[in-house]
């Protein structure tokens, strides 16, 4: 897939789960039950242990159904080598002009994160595809009004806060998307195997988002 095909995917689910879990295996699991939710945007940070390897095989395994991305990405050579590995997305907790230049070198959308406006409108104009607002829950979704409104044009993800039952509030306020850590991801059910958990979150959190566009649309 081209970068554009790829950007164009995510924003259609307008969802990335963020996923950071050290057993492989049941990372696979985890991919296949949010998916199941429908939630195909998936991200695995760097901080997984042999996060390349996990990305190679989920790519290979889901990668026909899902958007396999990389993410807490710092610096050009990780990007490189998750690409490599896979991955059809970079995501970063902070804008680098590198990182965004190295992914379109590779024809991956970069979805650096910001924390201003000064910032966002620079990771803008420097090519970002769309702007991880980080961390969300300390700006609130007030900002993400806030910006759009002299700036209608910006791409932005809210990533921190935003849960499967308020996902929806944050794309009415003008968010393009939304990133979806723990909130999505119940520790306690996966601890237990409760995988079907994980897909009633998902369902709930796709629920939202899809209301959400609408009323934003409408």
């Amino acid at each position: 897939m081209s970068r554009n095909q790829i950007l164009e995917t995510l924003l259609e689910s307008a969802v990335v789960a963020i996923i950071r879990m050290p057993d492989a295996e049941k990372l696979k699991k985890i991919a296949e039950a949010i998916y199941a939710g429908g939630v195909s945007g998936i991200e695995i940070t760097m901080t997984t242990p042999n996060a390349l390897n996990v990305i190679t095989e989920l790519s290979r395994s889901m990668g026909d159904v899902i958007q396999v991305g990389v993410g807490s990405v710092t610096d050009r050579d990780t990007a490189r080598r998750a690409v490599d590995a896979g991955a059809r997305y970079i995501v970063s907790p902070v804008f680098k002009q590198e990182l965004i230049d190295t992914a379109h070198e590779h024809d991956v959308p970069c979805i650096p994160g910001c924390f201003s406006p000064t910032e966002i409108l620079t990771a803008y104009e420097g090519g970002a595809d769309i702007i991880k607002v980080f961390p969300a829950d300390v700006l609130g979704m007030a900002f993400i009004k806030g910006v759009k409104a002299p700036m209608p044009q910006l791409p932005l993800m809210p990533t921190g806060g935003v849960t499967p039952e308020n996902a929806g509030d944050w794309i009415r306020a003008g968010a393009c998307a939304v990133g979806v850590g723990s909130a999505l991801l119940d520790k306690r059910a996966i601890a237990e195997n409760d995988f079907a958990k994980l897909t009633d979150n998902a369902k709930i959190l796709k629920a939202s988002v899809e209301a959400g566009k609408s009323k934003k649309e409408g």
